[in-house]
């Protein structure tokens, strides 16, 4: 499920590194994650619904994507922003 366009824009706010920032890999990963937690918590209701799992996984590799690239870019960034949003690695 999509999230709302006031939770989007906190989540935007939060994360941004500028204060015009809407699209660094922090805030993309970021809302990414938002709407993952949300799919999740769909798909722990609606066990059957495979077309939200299918956009599920679409979403983890997106997240996956930015998030190897944020890697290669900066490991201070990457480090610091697994550990606001409390992913593994």
């Amino acid at each position: 499920m999509s999230i709302t366009a006031e939770r989007r824009t906190a989540v935007i706010s939060e994360y941004q590194t500028t204060p015009t920032d809407t699209g660094s890999p922090e805030v993309q990963i970021a809302i990414l994650t938002e709407r993952i937690v949300n799919l999740t918590e769909h798909l722990k209701t609606h066990a059957k619904d495979f077309h939200s799992r299918r956009g599920l996984l679409i979403l983890v590799g997106r997240r996956r994507s930015l998030l190897d690239y944020l890697r290669r870019k900066s490991q201070s960034r990457y480090e610091t922003l697994i550990g606001r949003l409390g992913l593994r690695r």
